[in-house]
């Protein structure tokens, strides 16, 4: 029967054998009083164990491989880390094992000990063709095990998410309303046009934008300049403006703008087009000075969406998404679902990593409560839990799944996952 090492690893860990009349490969009586803690770290697979053999009680390591003679191809014989082992729990015992001192090895053969079912069931979740391994098993799953696996997910989730943050602040030497200003420009660019929203908040400090505070027209030059959507001819007045300003602009602050074919156009809803997105972040600007600074503060979600509603968007939009294309009337402002991503991809993120970076633990429980106030987002992955029988009624639950379908499901490391595990056991 072939399986991973991991799977022992599950079996240890959790009892899963037939206990009774244990004994080690020697025939000497064998009583498991702790089977120890996973080590996550170098060294032996299990610390802090306690067993006895033929009535003599040790404390110290556990090491678990498929066959004993993995010991040495690991070459644990060579290192010191593994002198502490006093049990060594292999599926097939092949060769005897000895220690540095020329003494043997205590070894725990499960060959003949684990259930059938066990095997039955990680086969049936290895072997999966469904869209996610227990698409046909997480609906019987009790939801306090699912709901409670989910909110260990959603915090791995946004731990790593965080590294991002951190990464951004330190080269933007600490400067965390600058290091959100560059996050809330790729979230305007809606995934599809996230990276040439990012590269041009790179090339914009939020520093010149303080400048012109009160000039939106010198706002939104700088912007639709550095995006390259001014180096063409028009035809109305405003892009006219717009061209003339940023041109002033490029030459007073040596601005080179990015390449305009960097925007995405194709299969997108007018609405979503980057002029338009452009054009309300630029209005964001206008609208908001230390936005970060009133995320912290805002406690209230609704105030929160009120930071994102009633963007001063220049009339020009209301009947283009286009420079020199004229459009039916164009609803300028952010809809609930873009707020919504907004709040839960930036800034329920921002607010977590800030409660990790500064040891405040309250804007973390914020970033989890805002998440809680969220519609539940719809997508394909979320759906796919949706129809299994899973239940999400919130943005804290849809990123928790979409986090357990990245690093877990795809992967099918179902010995990692609470979930699978309580199948598993079944």
């Amino acid at each position: 029967m072939r399986f991973p090492e991991e799977f022992l690893h599950f079996v240890w860990q959790f009892r899963l054998y037939h206990t009774l009349q244990l004994e080690t490969v020697d025939g000497e009586p064998l009583k498991i009083l702790n089977c120890g803690f996973p080590n996550k770290n170098a060294g032996p697979d299990f610390t802090n164990a306690k067993i006895s053999i033929d009535g003599t009680t040790w404390v110290g390591q556990v090491e678990v491989h498929l066959k004993s003679s993995d010991w040495n191809v690991h070459r644990h014989q060579n290192d010191s880390a593994y002198e502490n082992v006093v049990l060594h729990v292999v599926w097939e015992h092949d060769i005897a094992i000895t220690r540095a001192d020329g003494t043997l090895l205590p070894t725990l053969s499960l060959k003949d000990k684990i259930p059938q079912h066990l095997f039955e069931n990680y086969e049936r979740l290895i072997a999966s063709t469904n869209i996610f391994p227990c698409e046909q098993q997480i609906g019987k799953v009790d939801s306090f095990v699912v709901n409670g696996f989910l909110a260990r997910v959603l915090v791995e989730r946004l731990a790593q998410k965080s590294e991002e943050v951190f990464a951004c602040l330190a080269q933007l030497n600490g400067n965390w309303d600058e290091t959100f200003y560059h996050f809330m420009a790729k979230s305007f660019g809606f995934k599809v046009n996230a990276l040439p929203m990012q590269v041009l908040a790179q090339s914009l400090s939020q520093n010149l934008f303080a400048k012109y505070k009160d000039q939106p027209l010198q706002i939104e030059a700088l912007i639709f300049g550095q995006a390259g959507f001014l180096n063409q001819s028009f035809e109305d007045n405003y892009p006219k403006q717009l061209k003339n300003e940023y041109a002033f602009l490029k030459k007073k602050y040596g601005l080179t703008p990015i390449d305009i074919s960097l925007w995405k156009f194709l299969r997108m809803r007018p609405q979503n087009f980057p002029t338009l997105r452009l054009a309300q972040f630029a209005a964001l600007i206008v609208k908001s000075s230390h936005l970060f600074s009133k995320v912290l503060e805002v406690k209230n979600v609704k105030e929160l969406h009120l930071l994102f509603e009633e963007l001063p968007v220049n009339p020009f939009w209301q009947k283009h998404y286009h420079f020199n294309k004229e459009a039916e009337k164009v609803y300028l402002q952010l809809g609930k679902s873009s707020i919504d991503n907004i709040l839960i991809n930036t800034v329920s993120l921002f607010l977590f990593a800030y409660g990790k970076y500064t040891g405040q633990a309250n804007f973390q429980t914020r970033a989890f409560y805002l998440l809680e106030s969220i519609t539940a987002e719809k997508n394909a992955i979320v759906t796919s839990y949706l129809e299994a029988g899973v239940v999400a009624d919130n943005a804290y639950q849809t990123q928790a799944l979409l986090q357990l379908r990245k690093d877990y499901c795809n992967a099918k490391k179902c010995l990692n996952c609470g979930i699978g595990l309580k199948i598993l056991k079944r």
